[in-house]
């Protein structure tokens, strides 16, 4: 599948009702077979953490969602609660064993996040759900961020993931949100897979496209706030 081609950087308009519906349904259909086929792998993880870990199973923390709303996330706990003589905890790579990074490097620690996709409070594809105080720093950029469902995956994820800073990681949901569209949906899924398989690379030529979107979109607001003046 090729890349999808924007003619313009012209923000999307919401899409039709008829068409949301269509996609709904689609994903519920997407999710039924990815919870058939991840049952296995669900419960192989499951056992992982239980004798790796112990319990808690799932970490579950409240993230934003569409609106700006709150909801509640799960995933596999893939970390040891240690901490330093003075109770702060460790840094994340202190924390995890050779497995749990295997999990995460898969990604079987997110499979859970299926029932909140089936619920509605995530999608497929998406801005990947963070920490209200996080989406707060952003300014009027959070709430625009959060115009659409959090994702499984995203763009930011298959164009460098944890190898972007903060400013690049919003610049690539920025462009998702304001270009999104099924067949830029179903090229993120395959995105997705060369990701998983080779690991996570930043694409530096859409990384300059969506770096000089979110300028251009910064300058439009910043010009929209000079016009109320």
């Amino acid at each position: 599948m090729s890349e999808p081609v924007v003619k313009n950087e012209r923000r999307v308009e919401a899409l039709p009702v008829d068409s949301l519906l269509i996609q709904r349904f689609g994903e519920k259909v997407c999710v039924l077979i990815a919870l058939i086929v991840a049952a296995l792998p669900l419960a192989v993880t499951a056992l992982v953490i239980y004798f790796v870990l112990g319990k808690p199973l799932l970490f579950t923390q409240n993230r934003v969602g569409q609106g700006m709303q709150l909801f509640r996330i799960s995933k596999f706990r893939t970390m040891h609660d240690y901490r330093d003589s003075k109770g702060a905890l460790l840094p994340d790579a202190d924390r995890q064993t050779p497995i749990t990074k295997f999990l995460r490097r898969f990604r079987l620690d997110e499979l859970p996040q299926l029932i909140m996709i089936w619920r509605g409070d995530m999608a497929i594809v998406g801005p990947r759900p963070l920490l209200l105080e996080t989406i707060e720093q952003m300014g009027w950029l959070g709430g625009h961020r959060c115009s659409v469902r959090p994702g499984l995956t995203g763009w930011g994820q298959v164009n460098g993931g944890q190898r972007l800073n903060n400013t690049q990681k919003l610049a690539l949901d920025i462009w998702y949100v304001d270009h999104r569209s099924v067949s830029l949906d179903l090229f993120v899924l395959l995105l997705t897979l060369k990701t998983l398989l080779v690991g996570e690379r930043i694409n530096k030529q859409r990384l300059a496209i969506a770096m000089s979107h979110l300028a251009k979109v910064h300058a439009a607001h910043v010009a929209d706030l000079a016009n109320l003046d």
